[in-house]
């Protein structure tokens, strides 16, 4: 008789889509055991990958399917570990492991075979899209990886633009790791060394996009364009990602940034009409007047039948793009659903404020029909006006 793992997942997978572990039993006469079940111990860490410690956080449980196997699905448990903000922590990884077994009851005692334990894997805070296979390689998601983003492959920036943006430096089943992101522009190229190690918060490095961000390798003089794609030595990693600098901005830019499906930041300027609003929101109350604790009652000018007890409010801005190509539509969806963005409102001081998207329905357009195309969202400030903790 016989366990063993029959589906693992990806060496790295996206801890909000399915993480899958499958296990069979060839022993026929154990699963006949009503009481018959997959067992696994989880394991979960950050820091080194041998930090995983002698005792799992969780034991998992599955009675055996119609096809005799047990499929493990860890993604929620593994996605609940992933607690940290993307702009907090740039490297958000979680190692796992599994320990498996099977058990069955005899009587009012358990009987336990031996004990098969996964490979150490690694989840990052991202997720994956329908129509990508349950537990592809990470490597395939996207065509610039190991930048994390999906592209476009053609974006634009302004000279004053800062960020930063992530590139995946741990191992991810097979790929080869890069060291340095080689930027090329009509003034020459340049390189951005990068590096990694086996802790958990060294799998993704950040490297500049913006050409006015510390440490971005390219005089801003006379720059017209600029690419950036991974390297390892002198072997290419991924398509590259073209820059096109601005020059025409006729009203205030409105940076905004946004955790992708990688769980790292993909960056738009929105340098159309915006406009702000705020509103506040009240309840009141009828204070009893006058002085009914005084030997005669009388009241004051200045008192109010009606006061304030709540005043809230909210603040929002609404955006506008420029006219853009459809190749804008993927990542755009992802600030549709991201549950972290925020507006860099003063970029040479890096200060950025929280908001949260209130758009809901947008019809994408194509260049076939539309050409370029223009696309407005509406925000709400993640801080009200009040500094009330």
């Amino acid at each position: 008789m016989s366990l063993s793992i029959t589906q693992t997942p990806a060496l790295v997978s996206l801890a909000q889509s399915p993480i899958i572990f499958t296990l069979a039993e060839s022993d026929t006469n154990l699963l006949t055991s009503s009481s018959f079940q997959y067992v696994g111990e989880l394991y979960y860490w950050t820091g080194s990958v041998s930090d995983s410690g002698s005792q799992s956080q969780y034991t998992i449980v599955k009675y055996p399917n119609t096809s005799n196997v047990g499929i493990f699905d860890l993604n929620r448990i593994i996605n609940s570990t992933l607690q940290d903000l993307a702009i907090q922590n740039t490297s958000n990884v979680e190692y796992y492991a599994v320990d498996f077994y099977w058990q069955w009851l005899s009587g009012s005692i358990y009987v336990t075979g031996s004990h098969t334990k996964s490979d150490v894997y690694k989840a990052l805070d991202g997720y994956g899209v329908f129509q990508e296979p349950i537990g592809q390689n990470i490597t395939s998601a996207s065509v610039h990886w190991p930048l994390m983003t999906d592209g476009p492959v053609t974006q634009s920036a302004f000279i004053d633009n800062r960020g930063t943006a992530g590139v995946y430096v741990g191992t991810a089943g097979g790929n080869i790791q890069p060291n340095k992101i080689v930027y090329t522009s009509n003034l020459g190229s340049a390189n951005y060394t990068i590096s990694g190690s086996t802790s958990s918060s060294a799998q993704i490095a950040q490297y500049p996009i913006g050409p006015s961000q510390a440490g971005f390798p390219l005089s801003t003089v006379g720059l017209e364009y600029y690419s950036v794609q991974a390297f390892n030595n002198s072997t290419a990693l991924g398509l590259p990602i073209t820059y096109t600098i601005e020059c025409i901005q006729k009203y205030p830019n409105v940076r905004i940034k946004w955790k992708n499906r990688y769980g790292q930041f993909d960056w738009f300027n929105f340098y159309m009409v915006n406009r702000q609003s705020f509103q506040t929101e009240k309840k009141t109350y009828q204070p009893q007047l006058g002085s009914w604790e005084s030997s005669t009652l009388s009241y004051q000018n200045y008192d109010s039948g009606i006061l304030n007890y709540i005043v809230d409010s909210k603040q929002s801005i609404s955006v506008n793009s420029f006219w853009i190509p459809e190749t804008y539509n993927e990542i755009l969806k992802q600030l549709l659903v991201s549950d972290e963005i925020y507006w860099i409102y003063d970029e040479a001081n890096s200060l950025v404020r929280p908001i949260t998207i209130t758009t809901s329905d947008i019809t994408f357009k194509t260049g076939v029909v539309d050409h370029l195309i223009q696309y407005s969202f509406d925000f709400d400030y993640g801080q009200a006006y009040k500094l009330i903790i």
